[in-house]
């Protein structure tokens, strides 16, 4: 008969990831601070992101140095083990996503507004549709006080009111 430890004896305990793996990871994270470093400073500068770890960020965005910002950028990497990464890659991800969003909705602006100074009525009647809280009014009156200003060669008062106005409508019914 034999004994069930016995069986057993050979099999080492686990101790920890691999240094292969140890090194995928350190690497997934100098990714990360490169992807940080190509951010614009004030948006670094307001993200939530510990304050040391946002000054070694901006040291890193001031280095020239080939060499100096590949060192910089292995610190950073080690300085995110210290750290939890998701705000990190949620911050990268709403500004990636984020920025593209409010493109998206510009342009439809734009887009609305073009055709409003047109004359399309259809346009209007879709805004109105999509947004029932809109004053259908105060947004014809000023398509056609754009027009004329257009028209006259006069400075686009009335065309950035006009811009205004639907993007108000727009922010409010988010």
């Amino acid at each position: 008969m034999h004994n069930t430890e016995d069986l057993y004896d050979d099999e080492e305990e686990y101790s920890g990831p691999s240094r292969s793996q140890k090194k995928r990871d350190m690497t997934k994270l100098q990714k990360l601070a490169e992807q940080l470093m190509k951010v614009g400073t004030e948006a670094i500068k307001k993200s939530e992101l510990p304050k040391y770890f946002i000054d070694e960020v901006l040291t890193a965005k001031a280095i020239t140095a080939h060499e100096a910002k590949r060192r910089q950028t292995q610190y950073l990497g080690k300085l995110m083990r210290e750290i939890e990464t998701q705000p990190v890659i949620d911050f990268l991800n709403d500004l990636e996503f984020g920025n593209s969003e409010k493109n998206m909705r510009f342009h439809q602006l734009e887009k609305w507004r073009e055709k409003l100074l047109e004359g399309d009525q259809t346009t209007l009647d879709e805004i109105m549709e999509l947004h029932p809280h809109a004053e259908r009014q105060r947004i014809a009156q000023l398509a056609r006080n754009a027009k004329k200003e257009i028209e006259a060669g006069k400075p686009p008062k009335s065309s950035k009111a006009l811009f205004k106005a639907l993007r108000e409508v727009i922010e409010s019914a988010s």
